[in-house]
């Protein structure tokens, strides 16, 4: 009874940060219909990173882990249970792409997203990089 309590307690955190989340994004002007499209964006930027030669190996290796693990049916969390399944894709994630800006610079981001200049903007707050707005974020 108390795994369940403690799993309903996480669970219903979990939907009061991803909901106050998108109330700040949607506040900062930040229109839904971009958030919504943030989660095709980061696959096709996950994709191109791969791909990318002048990323060294050993970073685009962070990359490959990232992908094999959003792709696979089982993860740490089962992505079938509500809010929280997702969660752990989205660390794996931005733990691959913060370890590219470590690896390959910012640019290595900049360079290969596909998606648009606000989305490129949440995601470079989401991995800490919130400071740099300032630099150029032109998107193929």
């Amino acid at each position: 009874m108390h795994i369940l309590i403690g799993f309903a307690s996480a669970l219903g955190l979990v939907c009061l940060v991803l909901a106050a989340a998108t109330v700040r994004a949607v506040r900062r002007g930040q229109p839904l219909r971009e958030i919504a499209r943030l989660a095709p964006s980061l696959a096709k930027l996950l994709v191109r990173l791969s791909r990318d030669p002048t990323i060294p190996l050993r970073v685009r290796a962070r990359i490959y882990v990232a992908i094999a693990y959003n792709v696979q049916p089982i993860n740490l969390i089962p992505d079938f249970v509500p809010v929280v399944g997702l969660v752990d894709n989205v660390i794996v994630i931005l733990w691959a792409l913060r370890g590219t800006v470590r690896g390959a610079g910012r640019e290595a981001i900049v360079r290969n997203w596909s998606g648009s200049p606000e989305g490129l903007a949440t995601l470079l707050r989401g991995i800490g990089l919130a400071g740099l707005q300032g630099e150029e974020t032109s998107c193929r």
